[in-house]
């Protein structure tokens, strides 16, 4: 679990780099005919789905992984309530439990700011399918 902050900052350079993407890729009117923004667009926004769709895959399996480890903890605690180590570890889950809960939140204002970002540059040029 250490190591899901860099893990997770790895997997969001896409939408770091979302506005010097578009500025790069997706021409301007005056530049418009050199350039097919609309498979650039396209190739973008797949982009886009793929590391949201990673990093929320992350994000879940983090969070079951730590909500395991903190009912076995408490299964064990009520079994043996005298043990301190027991219960700083399972005061450490919890905590883990509340930052991942913190992360995810983190995650929905990321993905909004980069969609936001990407629909402003790429709507005339690439209309994603209706499913999405």
């Amino acid at each position: 679990m250490w190591q899901f902050p860099g893990i997770i900052k790895v997997m969001r350079s896409i939408d770091d780099r979302i506005v010097h993407e578009l500025n790069t890729t997706v021409p301007t009117a005056s530049f418009a005919g050199k350039i097919d923004a609309s498979q650039t667009c396209k190739q973008l926004y797949e982009s886009l789905m793929e590391a949201n769709a990673s990093r929320d895959r992350v994000i879940k399996n983090c969070i079951a992984q730590t909500s395991a480890v903190v009912k076995q903890l408490r299964e064990e605690g009520e079994k043996n309530l005298d043990h301190l180590t027991l219960l700083k570890q399972l005061r450490k889950e919890q905590t883990q439990v509340e930052t991942d809960a913190v992360r995810t939140n983190v995650e929905e204002v990321v993905n909004d700011r980069s969609w936001k970002v990407f629909n402003e540059r790429c709507r005339i040029h690439f209309k994603p399918p209706k499913n999405e």
